[in-house]
């Protein structure tokens, strides 16, 4: 007799039937919980795995099955919420001017699904140069007198991110308030990462870790809920986000290193009201994660300072230039999809050009049909992603779309390897642009934090296109003849990894 059947019958007959029981309960049971608040096409997602492989794919969608926060966090950001809008951060918004009427109805959009009011009166730089964003980012911590206020996705200390640990370290220890914010998985791998919180806690920063996973010490969400977000606020006066995380444009890994891979990323460094309202979203996160509303410290030393010096009250933001400009967060907690729907109603307000400049694109259905109808409309669309990147299964899940969208008439442009595009930006005509962190796949809709801004002023979408003509000399067009003589494996993997694309 050989093995298996050796093996076979020497289990016992109720060990079968057990096993038997044990994987009808698991997909009965999946059948009638998965569908409930899920997307169809989350759902049988979910339910493919859970079908080809019950036990394991059970104890996954424990882990990563519910797209939501535990109840107390999602009290705490809601608390937050109603205690800043109570301090009404930020200046008095300026008169928003010449924004035409299709983009003010999305700004209503976004200020129900959670975003700051819109306002006028920004000036609004596009640093596009990695090591001179990071110089900049220095620069103004170095000219702090009041607070800084940094939160990253990814931030370390490494020889390219050291002017920033360093003005950290120095306006701490000439009495500027500095808080900082890393989230923690998404740090925590990084090279870089231990030495840059070595060094916070010996110089006696105050710092945090976003969403931390120890359940040893009760702190526990399904893990790859993430705060994606990148926030750096200076005295209420000028502040930083965008796409670009504080870290080596190697992302310090040896892997990278040996395919010389190279990120380009994008941040905008702003003056005008919604400086305030960046840094009251930093209030809340801070808040959720230390019961800390500095928003309250703040609006008490005010009152204060207005007894004696007026100089002494904290700083708040100046209209300084033109551009009307909304906040947008978004995430775990918050209005549902919040970011794609600002991105599904501005791709169906075009009305002469798209340029979506992304490096993860995996689009659900509502997205694909929104772009579609574009170019049925006569509208241009033109998307802009890397050739290469870091995350393989995301990847081969957007190269799986690459066929229907050329068919569709979207021109695709890859930026050449090894450089690694990471912006994250959206051109609505000559009218709006969108930058931020966010990216355009489910990841980002619905189970990261995430910070976008509106912007409406032609002077900035054209300093965004002139962004986009670079990108273009360095990229090609995917043409469809070429696409389909790929690799057949090529072929079966982006297929199978589209398969995950739903699944939330």
């Amino acid at each position: 007799m050989d093995l298996p059947h050796l093996l076979w019958n020497s289990v016992p007959p109720w060990a079968g039937a057990a096993l038997f029981t044990v994987d009808l309960v698991i997909r009965l049971l999946a059948l009638g919980t998965i569908p409930h608040n899920r997307r169809p096409s989350a759902a049988w997602g979910w339910l493919l795995v859970i079908f080809f492989f019950p036990i394991l794919g059970g104890l996954v969608f424990l882990v990563l099955g519910r797209a939501d926060l535990p109840e107390a966090r999602k009290a705490k950001q809601r608390e937050a919420a109603q205690r800043v809008d109570a301090h009404g951060p930020g200046a008095e918004a300026q008169e928003v001017r010449d924004m035409p009427d299709w983009l003010a109805e999305t700004a209503r959009l976004n200020q129900h699904n959670g975003a700051f009011p819109v306002a006028g009166g920004h000036r609004i730089e596009v640093l596009d140069d990695y090591d001179a964003s990071l110089a900049a980012m220095a620069e103004a911590i170095r000219a702090a007198e009041h607070y800084v206020h940094f939160e990253f996705y990814i931030a370390v200390a490494d020889p390219t991110t050291e002017p920033v640990v360093a003005a950290l370290e120095e306006a701490h220890a000439r009495g500027v308030t500095v808080r900082v914010l890393v989230d923690h998985l998404g740090s925590a791998g990084y090279p870089g990462y231990q030495d840059l919180v070595r060094r916070l806690g010996a110089a006696g920063i105050d710092w945090r870790r976003m969403l931390p996973v120890r359940p040893w010490r009760g702190e526990y969400q399904r893990p790859d809920l993430r705060n994606h977000r990148k926030i750096l606020v200076v005295d209420g006066e000028v502040a930083f986000t965008g796409s670009q995380n504080v870290i080596d444009r190697s992302y310090n890994k040896a892997k990278n290193k040996r395919k010389g891979l190279q990120w380009i990323g994008m941040t905008v460094r702003l003056q005008g009201p919604a400086v305030g309202h960046l840094d009251a979203l930093f209030a809340t996160d801070w808040y959720c994660e230390t019961d800390d509303m500095i928003l309250d410290a703040d609006a008490d030393a005010d009152a204060e300072a207005s007894a004696g010096d007026p100089s002494a009250r904290s700083p708040k933001a100046s209209a300084p230039g033109h551009l009307a400009c909304q906040v947008l967060p978004s995430g775990p907690g918050l209005a549902q999809e919040s970011n794609q729907q600002l991105f599904n109603h501005l791709f169906a307000s075009a009305r002469e050009r798209i340029t979506v400049c992304s490096p993860y694109f995996v689009p659900d259905d509502s997205m694909y049909n929104t772009l579609r109808t574009a170019v049925g409309r006569g509208v241009a669309v033109h998307l802009y992603m890397g050739e290469t990147s870091n995350h393989a299964l995301t990847h081969h899940a957007q190269r799986s779309f690459y066929e229907m969208l050329i068919r569709d008439g979207i021109r695709i442009f890859l930026y050449q390897a090894p450089w690694v595009l990471h912006s994250k930006f959206v051109l609505i005509d000559d009218d709006a642009a969108v930058v931020g962190s966010s990216n355009m796949d489910i990841r980002s809709f619905v189970l990261d934090h995430e910070v976008n801004l509106l912007v409406s002023g032609r002077d900035f979408v054209g300093r965004l296109d002139e962004l986009v003509d670079d990108y273009r000399q360095h990229s090609h067009e995917l043409e469809l003849a070429d696409w389909l003589a790929r690799p057949w494996y090529q072929k079966y993997l982006d297929n199978t990894a589209r398969l995950t694309s739903a699944l939330q």
